[in-house]
């Protein structure tokens, strides 16, 4: 997983040209990668590929599971008088383990293709909603941090440094090594 501060994090990603078989490889291991760290979205860069592309698998306000994959987003979200804001603790897996209140749009629209060139377009409420602004976000080389003041972004990395432990360098796949692993003694409780 690709840390914050690497720079494939910080800047925007390149658009998706190619609708290949090895687009669908990477959609595999991005997806595999965020079922590994339990997310609910990835986008190419938080595996170090400099793409414009993010999958995703959540629910919307109502509870309703939502999964797929948008190469080159575009996001909409409300303005003026129809934007309502929603604070919620808001989490990243290229930063394991902090969250943060953090404020965005109770709704969004992401338009896009798919990984096969074939236009859609995801409306999404609740986590959803969250999850495509969040990723879409990651895509522009934003971070969540960048949303939020000094004081929280200070907060939030505090956290982060007290957990880094936890969070190998290799994770998800360390860690999930050694959870498969009953046996391990250095898997065991202390």
């Amino acid at each position: 997983m690709t840390r914050w501060g690497e720079p494939v994090m910080h800047h925007p990603c390149r658009p998706v040209e190619v609708f290949d078989e090895r687009l669908h490889a990477l959609v595999a291991d991005m997806t595999a990668t965020m079922d590994a760290a339990d997310g609910v979205g990835l986008a190419a860069n938080q595996i170090g590929v400099d793409l414009r592309i993010f999958v995703y698998r959540c629910t919307d306000r109502e509870e309703v599971i939502h999964q797929g994959v948008i190469c080159n987003p575009v996001l909409e979200v409300p303005t003026g008088a129809d934007r309502r804001l929603e604070e919620s603790e808001e989490g990243c897996l290229s930063l394991p383990g902090a969250y943060a209140p953090c404020a965005r749009p109770d709704v969004a629209t992401v338009r896009g293709v798919d990984q096969f060139g074939t236009p859609i377009e995801v409306r999404g409420t609740g986590l959803l909603a969250r999850c495509l602004q969040h990723e879409a976000d990651h895509l522009e080389g934003t971070v969540f941090a960048d949303r939020l003041s000094k004081r929280i972004r200070r907060r939030l990395f505090a956290e982060a440094e007290v957990l880094a432990e936890e969070f190998p360098a290799d994770w998800p796949v360390s860690s999930r090594e050694r959870s498969d692993d009953p046996d391990d003694p250095d898997d065991q409780d202390a």
